[in-house]
């Protein structure tokens, strides 16, 4: 029966697969999972995980993302692609064949630069271990988005940055908003989570969530056991590190029930609005009416966490008052004298922007105008559309500025500073609808960040979960609203 299966799969014409016929598929299975999970319906969820799993559209699908996604041109230690449909086609056979004997690979270890200097070690599994991964990923999000704190955003389908950002904003912009704010992070989440809480309280096959955990990683050609965390670069590690961390905004809603009291049988709040978490990823924010509050509920948590192999970083978190302003996400939020709270690019992040401008310029000195231009676009349109939800007309008129005196002097050097007047109108070309010249090679221009209308984001329902059929509305409604936010530029 095994080989039978085999020789079907394995004959799949990967081109003629109608992906939007599996992704439906797949969903229908995990709308019933979150349907049983509500119903509380334990037995059901795992029967129907199970199902899903070993079904074939959802192979197909696990492999589909895991040839399609950004690290689709890193190989794990075994050297292996999935950059052929034949190859694609065996994993599909293969989810289903070996997974009874599965047994996973080490990680490569591979260490990338932090802002602040240190390295980050990111683990990376083989592209077989990545697909069981992503197979599984499909029969465990569902239940992780029921579970799932309301208000955090990173690493969650139909989640984003701006999402956080535009929640901690209405949080603090309130009249009667908390204004000290507990600016939280935890050390090394990802390297230290205890993994027996995981096999305690993750609704995962424990022989494979120990696989994982337990692979261990290859640095310099020399194996190292990994006894706790979950690696940073697995595809199902987000999630085990989010639900690990779901249930510090019950601590919160815990210490806001303190100022409740009821009134002819109704709750209503003595301080309405203040305390309040926003969480992305493992950096999280808590609105607070004083410090000594914030004190209060930061004792909690760390229990929350010391449970779960976890602490809270000393040097990054501390309490400070929105007046004074805090940064979260690269955005900085500050209160003034007017109460009105204004949302701007961080000072780092500015700096960090002007620094890769100016590795550009300098990296293609010499190279043709277009291909200075090629590679500057992206990076500037990137940036644009990141901070064009929040009060930054004036920085992208500065940084426009600063751009144009850099492309004057990359023009000077390629000319070594001769006759500058002479060459000006050659490389320098008036841009539609804006008062000065900009570099360009007669096709496309330099892209100006000011040109772009800023407009206010709509942060998602905080309790809306894309796999819970009653809210396939509302996210049409708001993939249209999203649609005409975010217009390519």
């Amino acid at each position: 029966m095994i080989e039978a299966d085999k020789k079907v799969i394995t004959h799949i014409n990967w081109l003629a697969v109608d992906f939007d016929i599996v992704e439906q598929s797949v969903k229908i299975l995990q709308n019933r999972i979150v349907k049983a999970k509500l119903a509380s319906r334990s037995r059901m969820v795992k029967k129907l995980q199970s199902l899903l799993v070993k079904s074939l559209n959802a192979r197909i699908l696990a492999v589909k993302r895991v040839s399609e996604n950004k690290g689709k041109n890193t190989a794990g230690v075994d050297g292996k692609l999935l950059d052929t449909n034949i190859k694609k086609s065996k994993y599909v056979a293969d989810l289903k064949i070996k997974l009874p004997d599965y047994k996973s690979m080490p990680l490569k270890r591979i260490e990338i630069p932090k802002k602040n200097g240190k390295l980050r070690p990111l683990g990376i599994p083989t592209m077989f271990d990545r697909s069981i991964q992503a197979l599984y990923k499909l029969a465990l999000e569902p239940i992780a988005e029921v579970v799932a704190d309301k208000n955090s955003y990173g690493f969650r389908p139909k989640r984003s940055t701006q999402d956080a950002m535009k929640q901690v904003w209405l949080c603090t912009s309130k009249k009667n908003g908390g204004e000290w704010i507990l600016e939280a992070d935890i050390k090394g989440c990802f390297d230290n989570i205890s993994h027996q809480w995981m096999y305690d309280n993750i609704p995962l096959d424990n022989r494979l969530l120990k696989q994982w955990l337990k692979s261990g990683f290859i640095k310099d050609d020399t194996l190292f056991p990994t006894d706790a965390g979950t690696p940073q670069g697995g595809i199902i590690s987000p999630i085990l590190a989010n639900m690990v961390l779901d249930g510090i905004e019950d601590i919160v809603k815990n210490h806001k029930a303190r100022f409740q009291k009821m009134v002819n049988g109704v709750i209503i709040y003595r301080h309405t609005n203040r305390l309040n978490f926003i969480r992305y990823a493992d950096d999280f924010v808590i609105t607070g009416r004083t410090p000594e509050d914030l004190q209060l509920v930061q004792k909690d948590i760390e229990k929350f966490l010391n449970i779960r192999g976890l602490e809270l970083s000393k040097e990054k978190t501390h309490i400070t008052n929105i007046r004074d302003g805090f940064d979260f996400l690269g955005f900085n939020f500050r209160k003034y004298p007017n109460d009105k709270v204004i949302v701007t690019p961080t000072k780092d992040g500015i700096k960090s922007f002007k620094s890769k401008i100016k590795e550009i310029f300098k990296k293609y000195n010499s190279s043709s105008l277009t291909m200075l231009i090629t590679k500057l676009n992206p990076l500037l349109r990137g940036w644009a559309n990141y901070y064009r939800f929040v009060n930054s007309k004036v920085i992208f008129s500065k940084l426009d500025s600063y751009i144009w005196r850099k492309s004057l002097n990359w023009m000077k050097r390629i000319h070594q500073r001769r006759e500058t007047k002479k060459y000006y109108k050659q490389y320098f070309k008036p841009f539609p609808n804006y008062k000065s010249d900009v570099l360009s090679d007669g096709r496309q221009f330099v892209y100006r960040l000011s040109t772009l209308p800023l407009k206010e984001f709509i942060k998602i329902k905080s309790e809306a979960n894309p796999y819970d059929t009653s809210f396939d509305d509302y996210f049409i409604k708001r993939y249209f609203t999203l649609k005409n936010l975010t217009k390519k530029i």
